[in-house]
This record gives C-alpha cells, sequence and structure tokens, in this order.
C-alpha cells in the first residue's frame, strides 16, 4: 500500500474497502492493534464506523484482512526469486535474504508487524494469529523446497537456520542493538548455505 504520492491525494482516490485497509495498517503499524480503536480507523479513512462494519463483521476481521494482505506481500517475494532465478535456489535464498535486508530500515521504526501482532494475540484461536502462523507455515514449507534444491544435506535444519536469521535480523534492527544488520544478514546465510554445500566428491546418497 506503500506509495510515494502523499497520503491525502493517494487515499482520496482508494475505494470504501481500500480506504480501510490504508488507514487501518498505518494505525496497527504505528499504534499496536490493541491501542486502536474502531472510531480512530473510521476518522483515519475518513468514513464511519457503520461503513467499516459494511465490509468487515468485527475488528478481529479488519486485523486479520490487513495481515492476509501483508502475508500475500511475503509470499509474492518468494514468488519474485523463483521467476527471476530458475532452476537456481541458491540465489533464491540469497533473494529471499536481500528482500529481507531491504526492508529492515522500514522495520527499525515501527517493527515487524507480525513479530508485533503475535505480542498483542496470544490467544491463538484469535483469528489474526491463525493467519500469521498459517503464513510462516507456508514460508517454512516453500524455504525447505528451496534448501532441499539447493541439494542441502539437511534442508529442514538449514531452513530453520535461515528463518533464526532472518527473524533474529528483524529483532535486532527493532532494537537496535546489532549495527550494519543487512550486510551482516547477508554474510550470514551465505555462510549457510557455503557451510552446508556437499563437497565437488561427496558420494550421492
Amino acid at each position: 500500500m506503500a506509495s510515494t504520492t502523499s497520503r491525502p491525494d493517494r487515499v482520496a482516490k482508494l475505494p470504501p474497502r481500500e480506504r480501510v485497509l490504508d488507514a487501518a495498517e498505518e494505525l496497527f503499524q504505528s499504534e499496536g492493534i490493541r491501542r486502536v480503536g474502531v472510531q480512530a480507523i473510521a476518522e483515519k479513512a475518513e468514513t464511519t464506523k457503520m461503513a467499516i462494519y459494511r465490509h468487515f463483521e468485527t475488528k478481529d476481521a479488519l486485523v486479520a484482512e490487513w495481515l492476509r494482505i501483508l502475508a500475500a506481500d511475503y509470499q509474492a517475494a518468494f514468488d519474485r526469486v523463483e521467476a527471476d532465478h530458475p532452476g537456481r535456489p541458491r540465489e533464491q535464498i540469497l533473494g529471499l535474504a536481500r528482500f529481507i535486508a531491504e526492508g529492515l530500515p522500514t522495520i527499525s521504526h515501527r517493527g515487524c508487524p507480525f513479530i508485533n501482532s503475535l505480542a498483542e494475540l496470544p490467544d491463538r484461536s484469535h483469528p489474526a494469529r491463525q493467519v500469521i502462523e498459517k503464513h510462516k507455515a507456508e514460508q517454512t514449507r516453500r524455504l525447505v523446497g528451496m534448501c532441499a534444491e539447493a541439494g542441502l544435506p539437511d534442508a529442514e535444519q538449514a531452513a530453520a537456520e535461515i528463518t533464526f536469521v532472518l527473524e533474529g535480523a528483524q529483532v535486532s534492527t527493532q532494537n537496535g542493538s546489532i549495527d550494519q544488520v543487512p550486510d551482516r544478514l547477508m554474510r550470514i546465510v551465505e555462510g549457510i548455505l557455503d557451510r552446508r554445500r556437499p563437497a565437488p566428491d561427496a558420494p550421492v546418497t
């Protein structure tokens, strides 16, 4: 939903449902889910609470849809690296790491929306939390597949290590505990791939 156009000009051109989602995204990111009420979203979207409830039955449904859109953006990153590097799983994995690295400046200001949302949604039956868990499971499945295609001996372990690094980089950027995070992130992921790459003369099993 990001754009270089000024927000008032951009939002004025959006259909009502998208205008609500745009307002919710900005408020949830900057203030958190629980602190933001439907009335505040309505005012930001220049609409009414009644209009919001015509599109979203509950605030929880609105939160879930916002996170579903974010998850789709991340899944699209997988699609892009696969299209950009067909048959080259190592480059695909590095492309994903680069996607995260390039997004870290935004995270430094607002934090990872998934991590922030999980902290506010302790109930695992909450529809928005279920969206996050489904997204993370799909992300893991696709990364394991890339690691397997790259010929890494233990694809699940390699994917776990890479996931720890990608998510840890986001947390470290948010809390400011580590400097030069994008560069360090790329070097660590490259190191994981190199360390786990079979030797040229290793027997095929």
